[in-house]
């Protein structure tokens, strides 16, 4: 079976939006990449429920999020702190947002999609999380610094 583009462009973005809720539940229930990335792909992705399915996210763009996600997070997270500001570190923040900005920071820094791409996906993850609308503007300014930190020569 051939993919339209169009199919794997959305399917990259289900995989972003994965990547975010595996983060979250990873630092949640403190399990492994392992086991969390196994029950993503083998339980979530394409899941039915009464209101509809889940798209069926990029195992490979889930899997890289994933990885160097907790493979960098130490790198992510001072990229992150540095665009907070000062008295908001990446420690007081919503563990929802902590993880979108590892799983964008995990792409920024593998510098294989272009900067105002990751924002943009990731602003519309954001949107989905989104309580009272102000959220998704947060998330993108601090994207857009993390990005110039990340890529500067994108700039």
């Amino acid at each position: 079976m051939t993919i339209s583009n169009n199919q794997r462009r959305k399917m990259k973005s289900a995989a972003r939006l994965y990547a975010v809720q595996a983060l979250f539940q990873m630092e949640a229930s403190n399990q492994t990449v392992d086991a969390i990335i196994s029950e993503f792909e083998n339980h979530r992705f394409g899941e039915v429920f009464e209101d509809g399915e889940m798209v069926e996210g990029d195992i490979e763009t889930f899997r890289l999020l994933m990885e160097k996600a907790v493979d960098n997070q130490a790198a992510i997270d001072q990229m992150t702190d540095r665009a907070l500001v000062a008295k908001w570190p990446i420690g007081r923040i919503d563990p929802t947002w902590r993880a979108l900005f590892r799983a964008a920071g995990a792409e920024l820094i593998h510098k294989q999609t272009p900067p105002k791409v990751v924002i943009s996906e990731f602003v519309a993850v954001a949107e989905a999380f989104s309580h009272d609308g102000k959220e998704p503007k947060f998330v993108n300014a601090v994207l857009d610094h993390m990005a110039r930190a990340a890529q500067p020569e994108a700039f």
